[in-house]
């Protein structure tokens, strides 16, 4: 349907006092009626974006019912006593069914819920079907993970969050709702433009363990790590799995309000949220540390033996931090690109030790300083190293400085103090070694040294 102009008004409390007809059935559709809180989770919150900035927005809307998505164009106009609707360009597609996952045998189909979401994985709409477990009350406007307890798969995904990245469709994603073990199946929404707007799928219950299953003799069985020992490399697949896809949505949702990309807000929250941004990606950091030290530790660990260039690496990891540099105001001088040192090293794990290495010299050198990248060859060893301009490190502490945990004192967010136990584990797993050498107010001088490759 496409008519010319569709009108209402809600009040201060975000009641919807009148609407025209399609308006009213969309509220309605979603449970709701005249007098009552408007229904529609992304319509309500526009209207109060208006109330909140004081001042006309237009903005495109996307709702669903039972029988196809909606998508138009609304105008909200705030006053004193709440705000006016005018909503154009009303444009109406048919739903696209979702295909059912295969649960197993003897689940009934009828133990279901059909839901909705939108791209930040809001609930938008929930539906029990016969013989559905009651639907929990005060899901609207919840996320996804807010009432499905989301659980990873066997190797540590989260299908929902994977499909959320790609834009695509998703099977087999294991939920807990309150005391219901449920699968999760969903299709990718998207509006006349191609733009993702959301997902809608299923949750059908299955007869599964909840989360406080036990193993035989009583032992608690946790649901995302099981009884999985440190030294299982399961548990580290599983961490990293149980970790990253949340801490990657707390990330995007806080640089999305950082960057006030849904509308202007106060000056303040937008700093906040920067600084949730800024701890999430610290937290993510701590992550992949936990990943790596689980894994460096695991008994027979070892590097492939590619056949790299110290030089060629250098000169990318400055590539990847120059701009954090550039931030502070520090040059780096970096190898030119006729200074080579073939060595023996995986490619991947020898940049990870230099971005550690060049990322610490940024952090804890002061503004408008300098640092030097070098690469050079004595007998059988190829060797970079990174000097900086920094406190320096005293002799005690370089005894300790490539301990685990070890921060020197530091009390800052920096790091975790994983960084360079972990950069010396990888560098002896290469058959070579990482060695500081530093004075008080001197700077640190890391090298990083390789077996050398000869180039016929």
């Amino acid at each position: 349907m496409n008519e010319r102009v569709i009108r209402g008004r809600i009040d201060r409390a975000g009641a919807l006092v009148s609407a025209d007809a399609p308006l009213l059935r969309l509220q309605q559709r979603a449970g709701a009626g005249l007098d009552k809180p408007l229904a529609l989770p992304h319509l309500a919150r526009l209207v109060t974006l208006a109330q909140r900035l004081h001042r006309d927005i237009s903005r495109p809307l996307y709702a669903a019912d039972d029988h196809s998505d909606i998508h138009a164009l609304v105008r909200i106009t705030p006053d004193a006593d709440g705000a006016s609707l005018e909503i154009t360009d009303w444009r109406t597609r048919p739903l696209a069914q979702p295909q059912i996952p295969a649960i197993g045998e003897g689940t009934a189909m009828p133990r279901s819920w059909t839901w909705e979401c939108d791209q930040q994985l809001r609930i938008v709409a929930l539906r029990a079907a016969p013989d559905a477990p009651p639907i929990p009350t005060g899901w609207e406007a919840r996320s996804l993970s807010e009432l499905f307890e989301l659980q990873p798969d066997d190797d540590g995904r989260f299908p929902v969050l994977r499909a959320l990245a790609r834009q695509s469709r998703f099977d087999g994603q294991r939920v807990q709702a309150s005391d219901i073990a449920m699968t999760l199946s969903g299709e990718a929404l998207f509006d006349a433009t191609g733009r993702f707007t959301g997902f809608r799928g299923l949750a059908v219950a299955v007869d599964a363990p909840t989360s406080s299953d036990t193993k035989p003799g009583g032992a608690l069985v946790d649901p995302v790590f099981g009884s999985l020992p440190l030294s299982d490399p399961q548990f580290g697949r599983r961490i990293d799995g149980a970790l990253r896809g949340p801490l990657s949505r707390i990330i995007a949702t806080a640089e999305t309000i950082s960057g006030q990309f849904d509308g202007p807000i106060r000056a303040d929250y937008a700093r906040y949220a920067g600084d949730i941004a800024h701890a999430g990606r610290h937290l993510l950091g701590l992550v992949d540390d936990l990943a790596d030290l689980q894994n460096i530790e695991r008994p027979g660990f070892k590097a492939a033996a590619d056949e790299i260039d110290l030089g060629d690496l250098a000169r990318r990891a400055v590539g990847l931090l120059g701009m954090k540099a550039e931030e502070k105001g520090i040059r780096i001088d970096a190898p030119r690109t006729d200074d080579k040192a073939p060595a023996t090293g995986e490619f991947r794990r020898v940049l990870q030790v230099l971005l550690n290495l060049l990322g610490n010299a940024i952090r804890y050198s002061p503004d408008d300083s300098q640092i030097w990248i070098r690469v050079d060859r004595e007998g059988d060893r190829a060797m970079v190293t990174v000097a900086d301009q920094g406190q320096g490190i005293d002799a005690e502490q370089q005894a300790v400085v490539f301990e685990k945990f070890e921060r020197l004192g530091r009390t800052d967010s920096g790091g975790s103090g994983l960084g360079l136990y972990i950069a010396r584990r990888l560098a002896r797993a290469m058959d070579g070694d990482l060695t500081v050498d530093s004075a008080p107010g001197q700077g640190a001088r890391f090298t990083l040294s390789l077996p050398a490759r000869d180039v016929a």
